[in-house]
């Protein structure tokens, strides 16, 4: 039987109206697995309280999110070119929103992490989302589309801060995941409404042997980063994990190469484009978590340590949600760029922004209005470069693994924000004063932060630097144009 994609009757255009309805509840989808993420970070300090259990078990409820979003995210994408995007679209938003449900009735530790593992499955919305789009939207409408579902990412994580601190202050804990089954369940309705299913499909076996490997060499990389400060860098545990996840990975590799059936194709991600396209996107991971760890220690640490501005966590979610805006809002831009430009010119540009916005950071600290402009000027790179990513990836590879391409850059910006937070807790944790009986870290420990934030912004410019040069119309046309160009029943003919 062949693999070959099919396509849609329509030829992947919608009419304007149904057009933008699509766009606007695949973001909103988005912004709700974002908002998810973000949710439960009020709630970090109380949980050994409210689940009866030591600080370093409690610490699974955050754990098990990103364990799981990292194992999901490959696999529901490979998942969605093989058997429908929409339908893999439909299931994460359903393990989200049941998720919620078992959070919402937990009141001890066991039901707490399924639960958040569960919404950690849902990780592969935005990736899929811009999958479908591609096979959706009219070329013309494709750049600013995509543009607009990457930067969903930053306004669910942007606005989340100060809801879930809101309701947390005013209400009891249980009220934020019964909120986030409401978004769940709505953006589900929604999509079932208005989001149509692509027929182009790859076909073929599942590599449930590529998953399992993939799967288990990536939880064993991020429990070692995650937990390595907990139980020492160099404990058994923890250089055991990283040697295991290493020795698994390289052994998946050669699995990849040699399968017919493969869960990613590596001579597809290691193109020029994608490849560097993704090192760029685990730099921008990297980079924008910094921020989003250092800004709100620095508003919430006493006004005695000198530099800290005594701030609650609700005015510290507020500082921080105007970045998630400004990402929305450069969203058309970044596209605009691209078609004029390329999307690496505009990859290049968010590198020098963000770089900019840490580098005012480390001189500009001192006052509320300081620290908005830092974020607002690393939220307008961020929306800059993620608009740019999608387009870079779908422009070199085949429609029929859409989904899978976007879903792996999706995990090296997840993989990014995993050593980010690691090596921002190393450096807060050695550079620190004493204020009175507690440590707490140091102003240059949070200059050494940025600096580091600023350093991986340079690097992914360094990396952009690298991607193929594109004409400047390629952006639009190679992200969509390679379905346009595959009559139906031909193209990716693996078997």
């Amino acid at each position: 039987m062949s693999d070959a994609p099919t396509q849609p009757a329509h030829d992947g255009k919608v009419a304007a109206s149904p057009a933008k309805a699509v766009v606007a509840v695949l973001a909103f989808a988005g912004i709700v697995v974002a908002l998810m993420q973000t949710l439960v970070i009020p709630l970090v300090p109380q949980l050994p309280e409210l689940l009866d259990a030591s600080p370093s078990d409690a610490a699974w409820a955050v754990t098990a999110t990103l364990l799981a979003s990292a194992v999901a995210t490959p696999v529901v994408g490979r998942l969605g070119d093989m058997y429908g995007k929409r339908r893999m679209l439909l299931i994460s938003l359903v393990l989200l929103t049941a998720g919620s449900v078992v959070c919402g009735l937990a009141d001890s530790l066991l039901p707490m992490i399924i639960g958040r593992a569960l919404q950690g499955l849902s990780a592969g919305v935005i990736p899929l989302g811009i999958s479908i789009m591609r096979d959706e939207l009219p070329t013309e409408k494709l750049a600013s589309a995509t543009a607009v579902m990457s930067a969903s990412l930053g306004v669910g994580g942007a606005l989340g801060l100060p809801a879930a601190a809101l309701i947390a202050d005013h209400f009891d804990w249980h009220v934020l995941f019964w909120v986030s089954t409401v978004a769940g369940a709505l953006a589900t309705i929604l999509c079932v409404s208005l989001v149509p299913e692509s027929r182009v499909r790859t076909g073929g076996r599942f590599d449930l042997v590529g998953a399992l490997g993939l799967s288990a060499a990536l939880v064993c990389l991020l429990l070692a980063i995650s937990k390595g400060a907990a139980w020492g860098w160099t404990t058994g545990t923890t250089l055991g994990l990283f040697a295991a996840g290493v020795v698994i990975l390289f052994v998946w590799g050669v699995y990849q190469l040699r399968t017919s059936h493969a869960l990613v194709d590596l001579r597809v991600a290691a193109r020029k484009q994608v490849l560097f396209t993704n090192l760029a996107s685990m730099s921008f991971g990297f980079s924008m978590f910094a921020m989003s760890l250092v800004l709100p220690q620095l508003l919430q640490l006493p006004e005695a340590t000198g530099y800290g501005l005594g701030q609650s966590l609700l005015v510290s979610g507020l500082v921080l949600a105007p970045q998630g805006l400004v990402m929305m809002a450069m969203a058309p831009f970044s596209a605009r760029i691209s078609r004029a430009r390329g999307p690496k010119a505009t990859l290049m540009l968010g590198a020098v922004t963000v770089a900019t916005g840490y580098v005012l950071n480390i001189f500009l600290m001192a006052q509320i209005w300081q620290l908005v402009l830092v974020s607002c000027v690393i939220g307008a790179g961020v929306g800059l470069a993620y608009g740019a990513m999608p387009a870079l990836v779908m422009g070199a590879v085949p429609v029929s693994e859409t989904a899978a391409a976007n879903s792996l850059n999706t995990l090296m910006r997840a993989i990014g924000t995993t050593v980010s937070s690691a090596l921002a807790s190393v450096v807060l944790s050695q550079m620190t004063i004493s204020l009175g009986p507690a440590e707490v870290a140091s102003q240059n420990g949070f200059r050494t932060v940025m600096a580091i934030g600023a350093g991986a912004a340079l690097l992914a410019l360094a990396v952009a630097s690298l991607i193929p040069r594109q004409r400047p119309m390629a952006a639009g046309h190679a992200a969509h144009g390679a379905h346009e160009a595959v009559p139906a029943g031909t193209g990716d003919q693996r078997t």
